[in-house]
């Protein structure tokens, strides 16, 4: 009885209505799996193999400083080879900065290798990865043939030599000592990562197409009744579906900010290697430099004189190792910010750190935006227990919706950090001069999908989530606005019993 129901039921829905939709959205899976994927996984190998090759030129430039120095008689070969190995063996760059470089030379023998030293002095020539490579003659015959070039082969991952895995390594020839220096990427590095995009685009893909078949059931099956139901049905869902779609491109951002932070980690690293050696090379040369210039006057360099970029070359070279740490930081804000962390409430919060951070990262935004901002931060305002990257995603939001708000640069946003001892909380009020909010719409302001920026891409989602987050750490967000004047958010968080002071951290 219950299976001939199910038949009826199952009878009555038209699959020539529901199934162009699975189809379509299996279409869209399978572009994503079969077509993007492998060439996000091709351009990620190409810029790495991008990456190596100029890590390999910066170190091959360290090693012609060491060079010059001998030719010009500061240090003998022996001396300068010894102080170029130790340099270059100290070389580390990655993730978890394992990622190293080698030096054989041309018979082929090794020179140095950081995780391998006892392969040091001895003949590679026999030497072979698992599948028979002999991979160093390999190496000596490109640089013998064009200078320069890749090798594919089998190696230990980093320092563990019981684990083999697949590499991609460039090398270099240095014709001056019959080097060949090199250093390569694991290729599981680059299948993991796009093992961890596959299984969150698996995620949104399979919850996209659960969502739609649920909802076109729904419509579909109201559809059948009412020839006006149904047309209400589709209208809404047509909305809903654009609303999901919205909402899964605000979880791909996430990924995406993860992953472009993560490649321009690699350039940024190849700054902060090549900074240093640049400075102790300019240190080296100064004496001689210097003895020149006492000798013989002045002399140009380039567009200018000696005398003129003597002590501002240091700066220089400071400079640029102090804008690269910059974008470093910046970097790690941005990946933490992205971060798809639990939404647990166990971190020890610091109200003004969090808001410093999110103010960073709308810099441009708010640079943009207006002329007059404002932050003001209580000192040594009491932490909280809570969850740090949430509370900044509130802010963000709050600050990217007060800079949206101002009708021109000469209106203002102000950031307000403090603490409400009567009642044991702490406060957060962001204030701007915009255009304010009328009553109705001040209503429905934190409601899921409500938005009164829908031309201009709005979803409706940041407010509500935000409404979301202080409502599970326990505190409120209230709203007061007067239209055509401004609108102050108001965001409090209850304390513990016994508030905690948070300890100051040495920076």
């Amino acid at each position: 009885m219950v299976t001939t129901h199910i038949n009826n039921m199952l009878g009555r829905i038209p699959f020539r209505i529901f199934l162009p939709v699975v189809l379509t959205v299996l279409l869209f899976i399978m572009t994503i799996f079969l077509l993007i994927l492998p060439m996000v996984e091709e351009r990620l190998l190409e810029g790495k193999r991008e990456v190596i090759r100029e890590l390999v030129a910066s170190a091959w430039s360290s090693l012609d400083g060491y060079v010059r120095q001998e030719r010009q008689g500061v240090l003998t070969r022996t001396e300068a080879q010894a102080l170029a190995m130790n340099h270059i063996r100290g070389l580390r760059y990655g993730q978890d900065f394992k990622d190293y470089f080698w030096i054989n030379d041309m018979q082929p023998r090794m020179i140095m290798h950081p995780y391998r030293p006892d392969m040091e002095g001895k003949d590679i020539s026999t030497f072979a990865d698992p599948a028979g490579k002999r991979l160093f003659v390999v190496c000596v015959e490109i640089v013998r043939a064009s200078g320069a070039g890749f090798v594919d082969y089998q190696w230990q991952w980093m320092d563990d030599p019981t684990r083999i895995v697949p590499k991609i390594s460039y090398v270099m020839g240095f014709d001056p000592w019959g080097w060949v220096i090199g250093t390569g990427i694991y290729v599981e590095d680059v299948h993991a990562q796009i093992s961890a995009i596959t299984r969150k685009l698996s995620l949104i893909c399979i919850s996209i197409l659960f969502l739609i078949i649920v909802l076109s059931i729904h419509i579909i099956w109201h559809g059948v009744k009412v020839t006006r139901e149904k047309k209400l049905a589709e209208e809404k869902a047509l909305v809903k579906q654009e609303q999901l779609f919205q909402a899964a491109k605000m979880v791909s951002l996430g990924t995406l900010v993860s992953g472009v932070a993560h490649e321009i980690n690699n350039p940024i690293t190849s700054v902060m290697l090549n900074a240093p050696n640049l400075t102790r090379m300019w240190e080296a040369v100064l004496p001689i430099l210097d003895r020149h210039h006492a000798q013989h006057g002045d002399f140009q360099v380039g567009a200018t004189v000696y005398s003129r970029i003597r002590d501002r070359v240091p700066q220089m070279l400071a400079g640029i190792t102090d804008d690269a740490r910059r974008v470093r930081n910046i970097v790690a804000d941005l990946k933490d910010f992205a971060r798809d962390n639990p939404s647990d409430i166990k971190d020890d919060v610091d109200l003004n750190e969090v808001v410093n951070k999110a103010v960073g990262l709308t810099a441009n935004l708010i640079k943009k935006s207006t002329k007059h901002f404002i932050l003001t931060c209580r000192p040594d305002l009491t932490g909280f227990l809570g969850n740090a990257q949430r509370i900044e995603q509130v802010v963000i939001n709050l600050v990217v919706n007060a800079c949206q708000a101002l009708p021109g640069p000469d209106r203002s946003v102000t950031v307000v950090t403090g603490f409400e001892a009567e009642k044991n909380q702490i406060l957060l009020e962001v204030r701007d001069e915009g255009q304010g909010i009328d009553a109705d719409a001040l209503k429905r302001i934190t409601d899921p999908f409500f938005t009164t920026k829908r031309e201009r891409g709005g979803t409706g989602l940041g407010l509500a989530i935000s409404d979301r987050i202080v409502r599970d750490h326990g505190g409120t967000m209230t709203f007061e606005s007067t239209p055509g004047k401004g609108t102050t958010v108001r965001v409090t968080f209850p304390l513990a019993i016994e508030p905690h002071r948070r300890e100051k951290r040495v920076s």
